[in-house]
């Protein structure tokens, strides 16, 4: 990958998009829908920077939105599919959900049996979700399968009687995963389902599907979505996330203040505030020219400005010692950065720039109404 040389020209904190990177995952995803006839949505809820949006509709079929607002927005900037599901509709939202989405997916009986019948007045789609309680990962912040998740419906609760309304079902226990882990979740979902997969009209197999990370199993999806389609005469949908906007993403940032015989750094950038996946994962973002912690001479443990102790991004070595001014650059920072943000300790939002290749520009900035509003 290329890296570009206007860290220093930037507005600092800001998320930096980069289109070229962007349209790559692009070009990826848009092949396994010509080569499989799948269709893909973008996941708003990982990514949602509609300055983008004209450019990924090129490519994709449509969105997968979480609830109202990214149901709206999606019908205002997209302008594409769009497939609504929540764990539990509001009852003055739905008129209003009904009006920007295709496809309502409902979480449980209860809700389908509360608003499926006017979902399909409005001629939309109706769809269930599935729990097919078999995880594929270890960590249960991101496991929609684990016990008793509120998530989608278990065959302990499946109601066999009230699916002639339903016109699709719909998944989701990836994150961040291969294909291996969807042929398992596949599998227990035919297992416990498969008799009601027969005489619909779709199947979405939900996010998580990271398709455009180097070594990912393509063939295996493509395996995968085949068989289904042969089986059961299903169209296919995915909606991932990361997958879009996976290393097209850039936060750039200055460095306030650096202690060397501490070994501490402090930026204008915060991991509570603008990279929360940070601590909630865990994990530790790479910077460009930087090493693992202890490699090279200059150690240092970067940290944001709040009063949260545990506001540490990671510790990393360099070959010369930081000093007050310098920039660091963090990869793929487009993916649950901008959506999940927030203003603790009043803390400035970073703002959000577009770069094609040759020339950057302002999306958004913000500032101290932006943070006033909010409260």
């Amino acid at each position: 990958m290329k890296y570009f040389n206007f860290w220093n020209e930037v507005p600092t904190p800001s998320y930096v998009v980069h289109k070229e990177e962007l349209e790559k995952n692009l070009e990826i995803l848009a092949k396994l829908q010509d080569e499989t006839g799948a269709k893909v949505l973008l996941a708003q809820k990982c990514f949602s920077m509609y300055y983008y949006y004209p450019l990924i509709a090129k490519y994709l079929t449509g969105t997968a939105s979480s609830g109202l607002y990214e149901a709206r927005l999606s019908k205002e900037y997209f302008k594409k599919e769009n497939h609504t599901y929540s764990p539990a509709f509001k009852e003055e939202d739905f008129d209003e959900v009904l009006k920007y989405s295709d496809h309502i997916v409902f979480n449980s009986f209860n809700q389908l049996k509360k608003f499926g019948e006017k979902a399909k007045t409005y001629g939309k789609s109706v769809g269930l979700r599935l729990n097919p309680e078999k995880s594929t990962q270890n960590n249960p912040l991101y496991d929609p399968a684990s016990p008793n998740s509120r998530l989608g419906v278990p065959i302990g609760e499946f109601v066999s009687e009230e699916t002639d309304i339903l016109d699709g079902f719909h998944f989701h226990t990836l994150c961040e995963q291969d294909a291996d882990d969807l042929e398992i979740t596949v599998n227990a979902v035919e297992k416990n389902f498969g008799v009601y997969l027969k005489g619909k009209k779709w199947l979405n197999l939900g996010g998580g599907h990271h398709i455009t990370r180097e070594g990912y199993n393509i063939e295996l999806l493509k395996r995968i979505i085949k068989n289904l389609q042969d089986k059961y005469n299903l169209e296919i949908y995915l909606e991932p996330g990361e997958a879009i906007a996976l290393n097209a993403g850039f936060l750039v940032t200055e460095v306030l203040e650096a202690k060397e015989k501490r070994q501490v750094a402090i930026v204008d950038t915060s991991a509570a505030c603008h990279m929360p996946d940070v601590l909630e994962m865990p994990y530790r973002p790479f910077i460009i020219n930087s090493y693992p912690a202890k490699e090279k001479p200059y150690n240092y443990k970067i940290g944001g400005p709040t009063c949260l102790a545990g506001d540490v991004i990671g510790e990393y070595s360099f070959d010369a010692p930081l000093k007050e001014g310098d920039r660091l650059v963090f990869t793929d920072m487009a993916i649950y950065s901008m959506v999940k943000n927030n203003t603790f300790n009043g803390m400035p939002l970073p703002s959000i720039i577009a770069f094609d290749g040759k020339n950057w520009k302002i999306v958004k900035k913000f500032s101290y109404e932006d943070f006033k509003m909010r409260l």
